[in-house]
């Protein structure tokens, strides 16, 4: 029974071997299984936070890329508004600029859009057109120093030729008698005038030093040196006669004269009259020229006022084409020798021309020295005489009246200009002129010849 048993249970054991062996063996497989499917499910979990980073950093490229597709296009924007800004330089505020370099008033327009946010680019534009404009500015004054360079060169040859003809002519006239030559001394001495004026615009010294000259004499000179000089009026109101411009400043006053009284017969008709007339103040004297011209519109009144005023340095460039040198050289003369001009509307209805002369550049002649005759006499004053009771003061009359005949109906045509006719006129003045010199060197007397008849005499 016992054995039955034993056998019983080696038999089971033998049977139990195997399926305990499976047994462990399916353990041990179910273990391997478990760690297979933790690392399965750990690697499940990378791969889940590789693609949530993936994600992240994809909508991190996307928005980057949205910021750089945004910075482009505001790049795009200011390159563009660069572009406008570069090209509106170019084409309009660079032309103004230069524009305003010759006429101050005209506007330099600024940036088409001054908004916020291009500081920068605005500085450097305005750079540019600064730059620019000093660089335009250079290159205008040396290229006008050159120009002044020349044309002082070639004014002071002209004009000593010139000067060089006036004397041949000078000794030709003391030993031929031709009034043609009288009519070739003016030419010669017009063109004189016109190139001393240049000499002086080109800073050249006025010319000719001179001996004190009386104020009157002045204004004469320079009447004889304009080619209307025949409708020039000169009234003097001079209180003292022997008053006279010192010589430093003799030949500049008088250059000046001749350049208003040039102005003066050059823009009214011929057959009007410049009246010029000779004060004496308190600080000085004042030659006042009025003309029956044109006139000057505003803006050019400013613009001869700006000139007058001698205080900015004017170009070559700057006068026209043709140049008007007038207002430049007396502008110029002023600032150098202390003396002023301005012009204003005249009552005449054209234009008024004051040069002011200050105390410090006039003196008196010497008591004993004998003016020109061609000066005019100064205008006395007459008080008013007072009849006895209440009668209004009566004015007396410094010449006697002349008796008036009836006007004319209509008046006579100007005779027309011929060759006889002119010959004439030269040939009586130049016959006036040497009777002059004549007498004054046949009369002994102080005062010289008489006054011809019909003359008025102080």
């Amino acid at each position: 029974m016992v054995e039955i048993v034993l056998a019983l249970l080696a038999g089971a054991a033998l049977t139990a071997g195997p399926l305990l062996w499976s047994a462990r063996r399916a353990v041990r497989t179910a273990r391997a299984a478990g760690r297979r499917a933790t690392d399965a499910e750990n690697r499940a979990d990378g791969a889940v936070q590789r693609a949530l980073a993936a994600e992240e950093n994809a909508r991190a490229a996307d928005g980057r890329a949205r910021a750089a597709e945004a910075r482009h296009t505001v790049a795009e924007a200011r390159l563009a508004a660069a572009v406008r800004e570069a090209a509106h330089l170019a084409h309009e505020r660079l032309p103004a600029a230069a524009t305003a370099l010759t006429h101050p008033r005209t506007p330099v327009p600024g940036p088409l859009d001054p908004a916020a946010g291009a500081e920068d680019l605005h500085r450097a534009l305005d750079a540019a057109l600064g730059a620019a404009v000093r660089a335009v500015l250079a290159e205008r004054e040396r290229t006008d120093a050159a120009a002044r360079a020349a044309l002082r060169g070639a004014a002071s040859k002209i004009q000593a030729l010139l000067i060089q003809v006036r004397s041949l002519l000078e000794e030709i006239q003391l030993s031929v008698d031709d009034p043609r030559l009288l009519a070739l001394d003016f030419r010669n001495e017009l063109t004189l005038r016109r190139v001393q004026s240049l000499a002086v615009l080109s800073g050249a010294w006025p010319g000719m030093t001179r001996e004190d000259s009386p104020l009157a004499e002045l204004c004469v000179g320079a009447q004889s040196r304009v080619a209307g000089y025949a409708r020039v009026e000169i009234t003097n109101h001079l209180r003292e006669p022997r008053l006279a411009v010192a010589a430093r400043a003799a030949e500049p006053v008088a250059i000046a004269l001749a350049e208003i009284l040039g102005n003066a017969t050059a823009y009214s008709h011929p057959e009007t009259r410049v009246v010029v007339s000779i004060e004496q103040g308190s600080s000085g004297a004042l030659v006042v020229v009025d003309d029956m011209g044109v006139g000057m519109e505003p803006d050019q009144l400013e613009r001869a006022g700006d000139l007058l005023d001698g205080q900015a340095e004017v170009l070559l460039t700057e006068l026209g084409d043709p140049p008007q040198a007038g207002f430049a050289v007396i502008g110029l003369l002023c600032r150098q020798f202390g003396f002023g001009c301005r012009v204003e509307p005249s009552p005449y209805g054209g234009v008024r021309a004051i040069l002011r002369l200050p105390a410090d550049l006039l003196t008196l002649t010497d008591p004993g020295a004998r003016l020109s005759a061609l000066a005019p006499r100064p205008i006395t004053q007459t008080a008013p005489v007072f009849d006895a009771g209440d009668a209004l003061p009566t004015r007396k009359r410094r010449a006697p009246r002349v008796p008036q005949q009836d006007a004319p109906s209509t008046l006579p045509a100007p005779a027309g200009s011929t060759p006889d006719r002119a010959r004439s006129a030269w040939a009586a003045l130049q016959s006036g002129t040497a009777a002059g010199r004549s007498a004054a060197l046949d009369d002994p007397s102080p005062q010289g010849p008489a006054a011809p008849e019909g003359v008025e005499t102080p």
